[in-house]
């Protein structure tokens, strides 16, 4: 080998390094909600021990185990400091982390590998809050997430939209006019098509926008670059070779904050589910409600039920709190219109461009 290509080797595993370390601290976050401190006495004496019976001719057992304890001690201060949970689909720098940083500032933010995860582990207890797209002004509504909170129990308390902007990104040691090969989620190869095309780059499907980067951090494959955000960037250390290459001029998705518990403050924001008896103008008599109070509807938008496919649900947004009174003698008439009905929860609107 070279001594350039050595370079670039040590850079590789220095870069993942970083990475697996980060996951490592998340993971010992979460295990705070689960083990006692005397098991976790127990662990780094088990480990220590395993380390002894290791036969690495270049590390020194005295570094290792001063490594380790080092980790196990930063460790233990992130547990110490208590930072809510706060869980995201997707790997480290995907747009719900985005959402998520906007959302709880000084968050211990957890990637899930589905939305299901998310919901079932904050309904669970393990993880704090939760946040999740729910519609995209491109793609609509997120189906599985829509569906998911017509059984969830937990509540909406906040809200973020958040601009989609696309980023194509390489390691530093790469050429970007020897890039022939893009990375990424197959929704955003699609959304930056005629940038692709223009610039004769062969598109190649990945699992996640973040995961694409992640990739590229760890394995450096040749000519290869990956479309992320830029929170990529920064996590993986990754250069950003250009800014807004997605077709579209806006792009936006909005995603929600889930708790156990609901919104303590004043909402100027409510999010309900309904659904109506399959007959002609029972809709119509419930939208009648909000107009003839002055309320103003942000969304609405339908699903077929799954217990009767025949029926439906509807999501609806609208201006104000329960706690209004016109709202909630709205919400009083409704009750007598559906067939069910479900609050969400009031919180603040997202009054940030996105």
């Amino acid at each position: 080998m070279k001594l350039d290509e050595i370079l670039k080797k040590i850079d590789k595993i220095d870069r993942e390094l970083l990475v697996l370390l980060q996951e490592r601290m998340g993971l010992s976050l979460r295990s705070k909600k689960f083990s006692a401190a005397e098991t976790d006495v127990q662990r780094e004496a088990s480990l220590l021990e395993r380390v002894e019976r290791m036969n690495l001719d270049l590390v020194e057992r005295s570094f290792t185990r001063q490594l380790l304890k080092t980790i196990v001690q930063e460790s233990r201060r992130l547990q110490g400091e208590d930072r809510p949970l706060v869980a995201f689909q997707g790997e480290h720098g995907a747009y719900g982390e985005v959402a998520s940083r906007r959302l709880v500032p000084g968050g211990a933010y957890i990637p899930c590998m589905e939305f299901v995860d998310v919901f079932r582990g904050v309904e669970e207890g393990y993880l704090d809050l939760g946040v999740v797209p729910v519609e995209n002004s491109l793609e609509g509504a997120v189906t599985q997430v829509n569906d998911l909170l017509t059984t969830t129990d937990l509540k909406v308390i906040g809200e973020a939209k958040v601009k989609v902007n696309h980023c194509l990104l390489a390691t530093a040691d790469t050429d970007y006019r020897e890039i022939r090969l893009v990375c990424s989620h197959p929704q955003a190869l699609a959304q930056c098509r005629g940038f692709l095309m223009r610039n004769k780059l062969e598109p190649r499907p990945f699992y996640d926008t973040a995961g694409a980067a992640k990739m590229l951090a760890r394995e450096n494959p040749k000519a290869t670059a990956a479309i992320a955000s830029a929170l990529c960037a920064e996590l993986y250390d990754l250069e950003i070779i250009k800014q807004g290459i997605e077709d579209g001029p806006s792009n936006t998705t909005r995603f929600l904050l889930l708790s156990r518990e609901p919104y303590n403050g004043a909402g100027n924001k409510t999010s309900i589910l309904f659904a109506t008896p399959h007959e002609a103008g029972r809709l119509y008599e419930v939208l009648k409600l909000f107009a003839a109070a002055e309320i103003n509807l942000t969304r609405i938008a339908s699903m077929p039920l799954r217990s009767d496919p025949e029926n439906y649900c509807f999501f609806l947004d609208f201006e104000g709190s329960d706690k209004d009174e016109k709202a909630a003698m709205v919400l009083e008439q409704m009750a007598t219109l559906t067939i069910s009905m479900k609050f969400l929860g009031s919180y603040p609107a997202d009054t940030l461009k996105a």
